[in-house]
């Protein structure tokens, strides 16, 4: 029997059209239209039906999450649409599941699915912020405020019986076993760059133990809440893929969305203007975001952890010296070096 990864790229896409099929029968959905919208790690298709109704269905990539760290995350996008948070409406099947298990029509391995109603709009990644820079203090301070929003909700939730959820914690950050994976390891980097990393890992744990943890600098968190991640839709702006949600403080959820737009010129004015914006809804204090450049340099070492951990994807390679230049920077930055 085939393995997934030693197919073809059309027969990987075979494979999971037949998922995405045979997955539509646990919510007894006969789809007019089953197309493909994103395959980079999960894969994402567009399902239209013949009464009118679209939805999303996501088939996750194997190993990444459990059963039960895949339905605290469901559990969590559901208590936030309840909190009057604009989300995508999670659809359980007709039994009440969240998701389901379900294969292809050759391969025995099963995949996590799930299914969304339809989100309408464009993302807010949309705005080409270098050519338009009067719009980075409206994209910036609605990223600010969904966060707050989301924190908010986090803060004061309690959580279900038996929630699993990775952490971002400083284990997963930077201890010996992180979350995405021993960055230090990651084998283009150069040897003089790799000791930039050991150093900034080392400096990255002394500032996260001096910081500490507390109910009111971290929660569940987003994770991933880059401008591409709102879609919006004339006045209504909703939060979607929460794949990398878990615990984790507050500070590295806003060092995530100005990750990739430090070097612009226009990171200054983002800044604040997330700051700004987060403030409307949530306290932070000067103090709190003096420590910036520290979650900063976190989130950059997780990145090289990502690629670290799949070496052998197209995306990864290709994506591999940028970000190295991108970790080193940060971790320069925030070391003085």
């Amino acid at each position: 029997m085939s393995v997934f990864e030693d197919l073809s790229t059309s027969d990987q896409l075979q494979h999971l059209q037949e998922i995405a099929s045979n997955a539509l029968q646990a919510w007894d959905l006969e789809p007019v239209e089953l197309s493909l919208l994103k395959f980079r790690e999960n894969a994402v298709y567009r399902v239209a039906t013949s009464e009118g109704n679209q939805y999303a269905l996501r088939i996750h990539r194997p190993g990444y999450h459990s059963d039960a760290a895949l339905d605290a995350e469901l559990q969590w996008i559901r208590a936030l649409a309840e909190a009057g948070i604009e989300v995508p409406d999670v659809i359980p099947t007709p039994e009440g599941e969240l998701f389901v298990l379900a294969s292809g029509n050759v391969l025995a391995e099963k995949r996590q699915v799930d299914l969304f109603a339809w989100v309408s709009g464009q993302p807010l990644g949309a705005i080409d912020l270098s050519s338009e820079p009067g719009q980075v203090v409206s994209v910036f301070t609605t990223i600010g405020r969904e966060a707050a929003l989301l924190h908010n909700q986090a803060c004061s939730w309690n959580l279900p019986q038996g929630f699993q959820r990775h952490a971002w914690d400083a284990e997963g950050l930077v201890g010996d076993l992180p979350f995405w994976g021993r960055f230090w390891e990651l084998p283009e980097l150069s040897e003089q760059q790799r000791g930039l990393i050991n150093r900034a890992r080392k400096a990255v744990a002394e500032g996260l133990q001096r910081y500490g943890q507390s109910a009111d600098n971290y929660s569940m968190i987003h994770a991933d809440l880059v401008p591409e991640n709102l879609m919006v839709d004339g006045d209504h702006v909703r939060v979607i893929d929460f794949d990398d949600a878990g615990f984790g403080w507050h500070l590295f959820e806003l060092a995530t969305a100005l990750y990739f737009v430090q070097g612009e010129d226009y990171f200054d004015a983002a800044r604040e203007a997330l700051i700004a914006g987060y403030r409307q809804l949530r306290p932070l204090s000067d103090s709190d975001v003096a420590l910036l450049p520290l979650f900063l340099t976190a989130r950059g070492l997780t990145y090289l952890g990502w690629v670290q951990s799949r070496r052998e994807t197209e995306t990864a390679r290709e994506m591999t010296g940028e970000l190295i230049e991108m970790a080193c920077q940060t971790a320069r930055t925030f070391m003085d070096e």
